[in-house]
């Protein structure tokens, strides 16, 4: 017992483990993903509603919404922007690999007579002859990927936006960064059940890497039947490397926010929201 809990407290490499779509296919974790993902008051998993309509109401403004446009939403989750935007009249084609919350968001869609295309993959497979006005990846989910899987995503974005199209995404803030310490905590059944249906010990270790700015959140499970490791990584950026990063894959940012609401960006602003065109 004492070796396995010294093994589960070391420090891993930076992305030495992926295990990101643990969340969204699991049966039991992937639930309660989209539980929070539906709760108008929490920022767990998607941003309170009232954000999101803010959020869309600036969206509709800014990129002219009711005009046709076509949207690629990646990481679409339930559709709480995709059935929105296509509600104002967008052309909507939206994209995710968790099961059950493209059930629900199609529902919705159908439910309320929208006309969206969606699509169950892996949006760091996604290939389509599809050309996009507008690419969505929204809450951060930019942040949660190792770099090669991001400039891999910022690749395809590239093939897949019209030449006059442009890109909208946001990203944790370096702000963010200095808030965020190392800590340990244990818990019988932490978070409340989130992990597993069975009973269950949680113990979750947050490591900083301050040369990479990257934060990692590392869970171990144990149950009397099995024991498993959730590892979710988190970059942070100052606008140089957003830009290096977004230049190195052919794209120009353009503009500048402290959200996807539109906010007036801010030096002090824990994300950052960009709107990135093809580079000439």
């Amino acid at each position: 017992m004492y070796g396995r809990m010294i093994e589960i407290s070391k420090r891993p490499a930076p992305y030495e483990r992926l295990t990101t779509d643990v969340l969204w296919t699991d049966e039991h974790i992937s639930k309660q993903m989209l539980r929070l993902h539906l709760d108008p008051e929490s920022n767990l998993a998607s941003r309170k509603l009232s954000f999101i309509e803010k959020s869309i109401d600036w969206m509709h403004t800014r990129f002219r919404i009711d005009s046709g446009l076509h949207i690629a939403d990646f990481g679409c989750g339930p559709g709480l922007y995709a059935t929105r935007l296509a509600a104002r009249g967008a052309d909507v084609t939206a994209i995710d690999f968790s099961r059950r919350s493209l059930r629900f968001a199609e529902e919705t869609a159908k439910a309320q007579g929208l006309a969206i295309d969606f699509v169950l993959e892996n949006y760091l497979e996604y290939e389509s002859d599809q050309r996009f006005d507008l690419i969505l990846l929204i809450y951060c989910d930019f942040c949660a990927l190792s770099p090669p899987q991001r400039e891999s995503l910022l690749r395809i974005f590239h093939r897949h936006l019209r030449e006059d199209g442009v890109v909208l995404l946001d990203v944790c803030s370096m702000p963010a960064f200095d808030l965020r310490r190392e800590e340990t905590t244990y818990g019988h059944r932490l978070m409340d059940g989130f992990w597993a249906a069975e009973n269950y010990c949680g113990f979750k270790h947050t490591f900083k890497y301050e040369t990479q700015r990257v934060v990692l959140d590392k869970y171990t499970i144990v149950t009397q039947a099995r024991e498993f490791e959730i590892y979710n990584w988190l970059q942070y950026y100052d606008r140089d490397a957003l830009l290096q990063e977004f230049a190195k894959s052919g794209f120009r940012i353009q503009s500048w926010y402290a959200s996807v609401a539109g906010d007036a960006y801010c030096e002090t602003s824990l994300e950052m929201a960009v709107v990135a065109e093809k580079a000439e």
